[in-house]
């Protein structure tokens, strides 16, 4: 795709249906200003106009979801309208109004602060909301701008349209822009501003209603508008529950919770850490929602959290990630109690959650070991024992299970005597950083476990090929590491979008060998081990 030389304008044809707007209480206040916002669930707000817009990429499988051509999306009108410079005659822009906890405390309204809505499209039966981030300030920007600036943005679309080819549920990015514009940003909240090239991104997504959505009238008392947003919710996007009452509000919080739990056993499976997994971050879809300070597990430590916010505490860390989701559902548990009435119902669905993770882990394990199933009897020490070798040293766990996924059991057993010697198997050897590290007692310790993994694998009848197929399913090769994305995003802010595009064709097949592009299969190199953007993220974007 050329995004330097677009088409002259054209019409951009899209069918609006805007029935969140249509069918939930509006702010009566249309003025744009900051302000607590009571008894309405969003205000509208039109996206603030920018000097140059640029296509730097699109994805063309949203267009396509949303009913837009290539041409469409290579045109001139394209970008003035995901740009936000023009608005058209169907939509009806607005920014959601919700509150949250953030790191543990209620934070009352927080709202969309530089998101804006600019309505629902229908395509081919579905439903799509179309939102710019980035797009200026709304009524809930409290003290910012409402802008973004390119670096965050980039990683944003990069990264929603990579876990979608994950297999990830997520929200997804349709363009990226940018806006011919500087935007003032202090990274690291460290005293030190400076200017960023600004950028809006489109996201989609059926909807973009999150925890805090609901948390924000409960705990106002505005419950007449709970029970709106939450009918609205059901009959749009749980209608195969039947039509809203207090047992069809339990059946959709016990649907939450099992969708949220597939979540978190899907960033657990590929090694994502979202970072700031707020109740404003997380979705009643089971999305993945809000790439802010996201990161990818390279060196397994369950202790790792990508928000420089978050270092100390470590609240968001990739081993955390189950039990603040529940916690998190607790909270929307709370919120909808007056709905329900039921407590111990509520109580039960939660303890469910903890069943349905387990279920779903252990099951994502087998898949990531090859194994037709796990067998928790031997299975839940085989994985326990798996885990502590990977801390041992500092291992990359992508390439870990992609390069255990290679050893050929058929046929023989494991060299017993090779691996008490202290020889590990060589695909295995590129996963660690610093293989000097590796003591005798460590390798003699990975080459018992490997025996164990081999008599598994043989006890459950499963050939090489069979199981490395199982494994090259679940286990990317290829995954967005944040020093890929700071190298794009060096390259973009210097007019270069040419590595944007290719890590963008790259991650639509995270699991396929593209032997031309090994070179992003690689463990992170030394020299991003501390730089910004590479290791730790702040939430300034």
């Amino acid at each position: 795709m050329n995004t330097e030389h677009v088409s002259e304008p054209s019409k951009i044809n899209l069918c609006f249906d805007n029935r969140f707007t249509r069918e939930l209480p509006a702010d009566p206040e249309t003025d744009n200003y900051r302000r607590q916002v009571e008894h309405a669930c969003y205000s509208r707000v039109q996206p603030t106009r920018v000097a140059r817009p640029r296509l730097l990429a699109y994805a063309w499988e949203v267009a396509q979801n949303i009913g837009l051509s290539r041409a469409e999306c290579e045109s001139d009108a394209f970008v003035e309208v995901f740009a936000g410079n023009r608005v058209l005659p169907d939509m009806d822009p607005y920014a959601m109004c919700y509150g949250g906890h953030q790191f543990g405390s209620w934070a009352g309204q927080l709202g969309d602060g530089r998101a804006i809505n600019l309505g629902e499209i229908v395509n081919q039966g579905r439903r799509w909301v179309v939102q710019l981030k980035g797009a200026g300030p709304t009524p809930y920007s409290r003290q910012a701008d409402g802008l973004a600036v390119l670096r965050s943005s980039l990683r944003e679309f990069l990264c929603s349209e990579a876990m979608h080819h994950l297999g990830v549920p997520t929200t997804r990015a349709l363009s990226l822009i940018t806006t011919g514009e500087q935007v003032v940003r202090d990274m690291f909240y460290d005293g030190n501003p400076k200017s960023e090239p600004g950028a809006v991104v489109c996201r989609v997504a059926p909807s973009f209603t999150r925890f805090g959505n609901f948390q924000l009238f409960a705990a106002r008392g505005e419950t007449e508008v709970l029970q709106q947003l939450l009918d609205y919710t059901i009959r749009t996007d749980f209608p195969h529950l039947g039509q809203p009452s207090p047992a069809v509000y339990l059946a959709w919080f016990q649907e939450v919770c099992r969708t949220t739990a597939r979540l978190i056993v899907d960033w657990l499976r590929v090694g994502f850490v979202h970072g700031v997994m707020n109740t404003d971050n997380m979705s009643i879809l089971g999305l993945t929602i809000d790439y802010g300070p996201y990161g990818w597990l390279e060196d397994y430590d369950p202790k790792w959290t990508p928000n420089t916010t978050d270092a100390v505490g470590r609240r968001y860390c990739f081993g955390n990630q189950p039990q603040i989701a529940q916690w998190n559902l607790a909270q929307l548990a709370n919120a909808v109690l007056p709905l329900i009435g039921h407590t111990k119902a509520l109580e039960e669905t939660l303890s469910g959650f903890v069943t349905d993770f387990e279920n779903g882990w252990r099951s994502m394990m087998a898949g990531k070991l090859g194994l037709r199933s796990f067998e928790p009897q031997s299975d839940d020490e085989l994985v326990a024992e798996l885990l502590a070798i990977l801390g041992l040293v500092e291992t990359d766990m992508t390439i870990f299970y992609r390069r255990l996924g290679q050893l050929e059991f058929d046929g023989h057993a494991f060299d017993r005597e090779q691996a008490d010697a202290g020889a590990l198997p060589e695909p295995l050897l590129d996963a660690y950083y610093a293989p000097e590290q590796l003591s005798r007692a460590h390798r003699t310790r990975i080459g018992s476990w490997l025996r164990r993994y081999a008599a598994r694998v043989r006890a459950d009848g499963t050939s090489d090929e069979t199981r490395r197929k199982r494994m090259n399913a679940v286990n990317p090769k290829y995954v967005l590491r944040n020093y890929l994305a700071q190298l794009a995003i060096d390259k973009a802010e210097q007019g270069d979008a040419a590595l944007l595009h290719e890590l963008l064709d790259l991650l639509r097949h995270p699991y396929d060998d593209q032997p031309d592009k090994d070179a992003y299969a690689k463990k992170r190199p030394d020299w991003a081990r501390q730089r910004a953007g590479c290791s730790m993220l702040s939430c300034s974007s």
